[in-house]
Protein backbone atom coordinates (compact mmCIF):
# COMPACT_ATOMS: atom_id res chain seq x y z
CA UNK A 1 0.00 0.00 0.00
CA UNK A 2 2.79 2.20 1.08
CA UNK A 3 4.41 1.74 -2.48
CA UNK A 4 1.40 2.65 -4.37
CA UNK A 5 0.60 5.44 -2.63
CA UNK A 6 4.36 6.94 -3.34
CA UNK A 7 4.12 6.04 -6.69
CA UNK A 8 0.49 7.74 -7.53
CA UNK A 9 1.94 10.94 -5.01
CA UNK A 10 5.10 10.81 -7.73
CA UNK A 11 2.97 10.85 -10.85
CA UNK A 12 0.51 13.71 -9.50
CA UNK A 13 3.52 15.55 -8.61
CA UNK A 14 5.53 15.09 -11.99
CA UNK A 15 1.98 16.45 -13.63
CA UNK A 16 1.71 19.61 -11.70
CA UNK A 17 5.72 20.47 -12.54
CA UNK A 18 4.91 19.82 -16.39
CA UNK A 19 2.34 22.49 -16.03
CA UNK A 20 4.33 25.01 -13.98
CA UNK A 21 7.53 24.71 -15.40
CA UNK A 22 7.70 26.46 -18.70
CA UNK A 23 5.61 29.68 -17.16
CA UNK A 24 8.76 30.44 -14.50
CA UNK A 25 11.43 30.11 -17.45
CA UNK A 26 9.52 32.42 -19.04
CA UNK A 27 9.89 34.64 -15.90
CA UNK A 28 13.45 34.75 -16.04
CA UNK A 29 14.04 36.14 -19.62
CA UNK A 30 14.66 39.50 -20.20
CA UNK A 31 11.21 40.60 -22.96
CA UNK A 32 13.31 42.51 -25.89
CA UNK A 33 12.43 45.67 -27.59
CA UNK A 34 9.49 46.11 -29.77
CA UNK A 35 8.38 48.24 -31.96
CA UNK A 36 8.78 52.43 -31.65
CA UNK A 37 5.16 53.47 -33.21
CA UNK A 38 1.72 52.81 -33.35
CA UNK A 39 -0.92 53.02 -36.10
CA UNK A 40 -3.53 55.31 -36.49
CA UNK A 41 -6.72 52.91 -36.77
CA UNK A 42 -7.28 49.05 -37.05
CA UNK A 43 -5.95 48.36 -40.37
CA UNK A 44 -2.83 50.18 -39.85
CA UNK A 45 -2.05 48.94 -36.00
CA UNK A 46 1.07 47.89 -35.09
CA UNK A 47 1.75 44.48 -34.49
CA UNK A 48 3.73 43.61 -31.46
CA UNK A 49 4.68 39.94 -30.13
CA UNK A 50 3.67 38.99 -26.46
CA UNK A 51 6.27 40.03 -24.10
CA UNK A 52 7.66 42.73 -26.23
CA UNK A 53 7.20 46.23 -25.17
CA UNK A 54 6.13 48.75 -27.46
CA UNK A 55 6.57 52.55 -27.15
CA UNK A 56 5.26 55.61 -29.77
CA UNK A 57 4.99 59.27 -29.90
CA UNK A 58 1.74 61.07 -29.92
CA UNK A 59 -0.12 63.72 -29.36
CA UNK A 60 -3.38 64.38 -27.01
CA UNK A 61 -6.06 63.29 -29.10
CA UNK A 62 -4.64 61.17 -30.92
CA UNK A 63 -6.19 57.28 -31.52
CA UNK A 64 -2.75 55.30 -31.07
CA UNK A 65 -3.20 51.24 -32.67
CA UNK A 66 -1.31 48.26 -31.77
CA UNK A 67 -2.57 44.45 -32.48
CA UNK A 68 -1.22 41.16 -31.04
CA UNK A 69 -1.87 37.29 -31.46
CA UNK A 70 -3.23 35.61 -28.70
CA UNK A 71 -4.01 31.69 -28.71
CA UNK A 72 -6.38 29.56 -27.07
CA UNK A 73 -5.97 28.62 -23.18
CA UNK A 74 -3.98 32.02 -22.88
CA UNK A 75 -5.19 35.25 -20.73
CA UNK A 76 -3.92 38.60 -22.06
CA UNK A 77 -3.21 40.82 -19.66
CA UNK A 78 -2.36 44.72 -21.46
CA UNK A 79 -0.29 47.33 -19.38
CA UNK A 80 -0.07 50.66 -20.48
CA UNK A 81 1.44 53.98 -19.13
CA UNK A 82 1.11 57.33 -20.86
CA UNK A 83 4.22 60.13 -20.14
CA UNK A 84 2.23 63.49 -19.84
CA UNK A 85 3.44 66.93 -20.79
CA UNK A 86 5.19 69.50 -18.26
CA UNK A 87 2.52 69.90 -15.80
CA UNK A 88 3.25 73.86 -16.43
CA UNK A 89 1.84 73.37 -20.01
CA UNK A 90 -1.41 71.50 -18.55
CA UNK A 91 -4.57 72.99 -17.55
CA UNK A 92 -6.64 70.28 -15.96
CA UNK A 93 -7.10 66.66 -15.52
CA UNK A 94 -7.07 64.49 -18.13
CA UNK A 95 -8.79 60.93 -18.87
CA UNK A 96 -7.30 58.15 -20.41
CA UNK A 97 -8.83 55.06 -21.79
CA UNK A 98 -7.82 51.40 -22.77
CA UNK A 99 -9.49 49.52 -25.03
CA UNK A 100 -9.43 45.55 -26.53
CA UNK A 101 -10.91 44.09 -29.01
CA UNK A 102 -10.94 41.12 -30.90
CA UNK A 103 -10.25 39.93 -34.52
CA UNK A 104 -13.93 40.91 -35.20
CA UNK A 105 -13.70 44.23 -33.49
CA UNK A 106 -15.88 43.55 -30.69
CA UNK A 107 -15.13 45.25 -27.74
CA UNK A 108 -13.82 42.93 -25.05
CA UNK A 109 -14.50 43.42 -21.27
CA UNK A 110 -11.74 43.71 -19.02
CA UNK A 111 -12.56 41.10 -16.41
CA UNK A 112 -9.44 42.60 -14.11
CA UNK A 113 -7.93 46.07 -14.33
CA UNK A 114 -8.45 50.03 -14.65
CA UNK A 115 -8.68 50.20 -18.35
CA UNK A 116 -9.85 53.85 -17.71
CA UNK A 117 -7.89 56.12 -15.22
CA UNK A 118 -7.66 60.57 -14.66
CA UNK A 119 -4.71 61.78 -13.79
CA UNK A 120 -4.63 65.38 -12.09
CA UNK A 121 -3.06 67.89 -13.78
CA UNK A 122 0.18 67.74 -11.83
CA UNK A 123 0.80 63.91 -12.46
CA UNK A 124 3.73 63.15 -14.72
CA UNK A 125 2.08 59.69 -16.48
CA UNK A 126 -0.60 57.79 -16.09
CA UNK A 127 -0.79 53.91 -15.86
CA UNK A 128 -3.88 51.60 -17.05
CA UNK A 129 -4.47 47.87 -17.22
CA UNK A 130 -6.95 45.51 -18.34
CA UNK A 131 -6.86 41.50 -18.00
CA UNK A 132 -8.95 39.61 -20.27
CA UNK A 133 -11.52 36.69 -20.23
CA UNK A 134 -9.50 33.65 -20.87
CA UNK A 135 -9.29 32.74 -24.61
CA UNK A 136 -11.14 29.74 -25.68
CA UNK A 137 -10.43 27.36 -28.43
CA UNK A 138 -14.39 27.51 -29.58
CA UNK A 139 -17.46 29.54 -29.12
CA UNK A 140 -20.78 29.39 -30.17
CA UNK A 141 -21.51 32.49 -32.72
CA UNK A 142 -24.10 34.22 -30.56
CA UNK A 143 -21.75 34.77 -27.46
CA UNK A 144 -18.84 37.25 -27.14
CA UNK A 145 -16.18 34.84 -25.84
CA UNK A 146 -12.53 35.64 -26.56
CA UNK A 147 -11.55 33.11 -29.46
CA UNK A 148 -7.98 32.48 -30.57
CA UNK A 149 -6.50 35.38 -33.37
CA UNK A 150 -5.62 38.80 -33.62
CA UNK A 151 -6.39 41.30 -30.21
CA UNK A 152 -6.48 45.32 -31.27
CA UNK A 153 -5.47 47.38 -28.49
CA UNK A 154 -6.93 51.32 -28.82
CA UNK A 155 -5.29 54.14 -26.40
CA UNK A 156 -6.51 57.32 -26.34
CA UNK A 157 -7.77 60.63 -24.20
CA UNK A 158 -11.14 60.32 -23.38
CA UNK A 159 -11.27 63.57 -21.39
CA UNK A 160 -9.42 66.68 -20.98
CA UNK A 161 -9.76 70.57 -21.41
CA UNK A 162 -9.91 71.70 -24.88
CA UNK A 163 -6.63 74.02 -24.81
CA UNK A 164 -4.66 70.55 -24.03
CA UNK A 165 -5.27 69.11 -27.20
CA UNK A 166 -2.15 68.34 -29.46
CA UNK A 167 0.12 68.40 -27.20
CA UNK A 168 3.33 65.57 -26.97
CA UNK A 169 3.06 62.47 -25.06
CA UNK A 170 4.89 58.96 -25.25
CA UNK A 171 3.42 56.01 -24.26
CA UNK A 172 3.77 52.66 -23.53
CA UNK A 173 2.56 49.31 -23.94
CA UNK A 174 3.17 45.68 -22.98
CA UNK A 175 0.93 42.66 -23.81
CA UNK A 176 1.57 39.19 -21.88
CA UNK A 177 -0.52 36.00 -21.26
CA UNK A 178 -1.14 34.22 -17.89
CA UNK A 179 -1.60 30.21 -19.37
CA UNK A 180 -4.54 28.88 -18.17
CA UNK A 181 -4.50 25.84 -20.15
CA UNK A 182 -6.95 22.69 -18.97
CA UNK A 183 -9.01 24.70 -16.29
CA UNK A 184 -11.03 26.67 -19.50
CA UNK A 185 -10.37 24.11 -22.15
CA UNK A 186 -13.53 23.53 -24.24
CA UNK A 187 -14.16 20.38 -26.48
CA UNK A 188 -14.94 22.20 -30.11
CA UNK A 189 -12.36 23.24 -31.85
CA UNK A 190 -12.04 27.05 -33.93
CA UNK A 191 -11.67 26.04 -37.49
CA UNK A 192 -8.93 28.50 -38.21
CA UNK A 193 -7.85 31.91 -35.68
CA UNK A 194 -9.59 35.09 -36.15
CA UNK A 195 -6.88 37.07 -38.67
CA UNK A 196 -8.41 39.69 -40.16
CA UNK A 197 -7.13 40.83 -43.99
CA UNK A 198 -4.10 38.21 -43.42
CA UNK A 199 -1.75 39.37 -46.03
CA UNK A 200 -2.72 43.71 -46.07
CA UNK A 201 -0.51 45.83 -44.07
CA UNK A 202 -1.52 46.59 -40.51
CA UNK A 203 -4.17 43.59 -40.16
CA UNK A 204 -2.03 40.49 -39.70
CA UNK A 205 -0.20 40.44 -36.41
CA UNK A 206 2.30 37.67 -36.06
CA UNK A 207 1.25 34.31 -35.06
CA UNK A 208 2.13 33.21 -31.95
CA UNK A 209 5.73 32.13 -31.03
CA UNK A 210 5.32 27.70 -32.28
CA UNK A 211 2.14 28.57 -34.50
CA UNK A 212 -1.42 28.17 -33.54
CA UNK A 213 -2.36 25.45 -31.62
CA UNK A 214 -6.26 26.13 -32.09
CA UNK A 215 -6.99 24.44 -28.86
CA UNK A 216 -5.52 20.69 -29.57
CA UNK A 217 -2.79 21.12 -26.72
CA UNK A 218 -4.02 21.69 -23.36
CA UNK A 219 -2.57 20.54 -19.81
CA UNK A 220 -5.71 18.54 -19.83
CA UNK A 221 -3.95 15.94 -21.39
CA UNK A 222 -0.95 15.66 -18.64
CA UNK A 223 -3.57 15.42 -16.02
CA UNK A 224 -5.29 12.72 -17.71
CA UNK A 225 -1.86 10.88 -18.28
CA UNK A 226 -0.98 10.58 -14.94
CA UNK A 227 -4.75 9.94 -14.34
CA UNK A 228 -4.83 7.09 -16.34
CA UNK A 229 -1.04 5.96 -14.74
CA UNK A 230 -2.87 5.71 -10.69
CA UNK A 231 -5.53 4.01 -12.29
CA UNK A 232 -2.45 1.47 -14.15
CA UNK A 233 -0.91 1.55 -10.68
CA UNK A 234 -4.43 0.59 -8.59
CA UNK A 235 -4.87 -2.35 -11.01
CA UNK A 236 -1.26 -3.79 -10.55
CA UNK A 237 -1.47 -3.39 -6.56
CA UNK A 238 -4.94 -5.00 -6.62
CA UNK A 239 -3.68 -7.97 -8.43
CA UNK A 240 -0.77 -8.17 -6.28
CA UNK A 241 -2.87 -8.55 -3.26
CA UNK A 242 -5.20 -11.50 -4.34
CA UNK A 243 -2.47 -13.31 -6.49
CA UNK A 244 -1.72 -17.00 -4.92
CA UNK A 245 -5.01 -16.50 -2.87
CA UNK A 246 -6.71 -20.03 -4.48
CA UNK A 247 -9.57 -21.74 -3.14
CA UNK A 248 -8.94 -22.78 0.98
CA UNK A 249 -7.25 -26.02 1.14
CA UNK A 250 -9.77 -29.09 1.90
CA UNK A 251 -9.72 -31.58 5.18
CA UNK A 252 -9.05 -34.88 3.83
CA UNK A 253 -12.12 -37.36 3.28
CA UNK A 254 -10.31 -40.50 4.81
CA UNK A 255 -8.49 -41.85 7.27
Amino acid sequence: MRVFTRMAALSLAAAALLTTATPALADDAEPAAGPTEAGTSFRTATAVEQGRPATAQGSTGDYLYWSFPADAGQRPVIEAEVTLPEAASRHGAATWRLDVYDGLRRHQPCKYGMPSRTAAQDASSVKLTCTLRTVRSWADTWSNEPLPGTYYIRLTVARLPEEDLGQPVTARIEATSAERGGAYAVDGVLGAPLVPGAGTEGDDAAAPEGGWSSGWWTDRWIWTAAGGLVAALAGVWGHRLTRGRGRPPQAPTGA
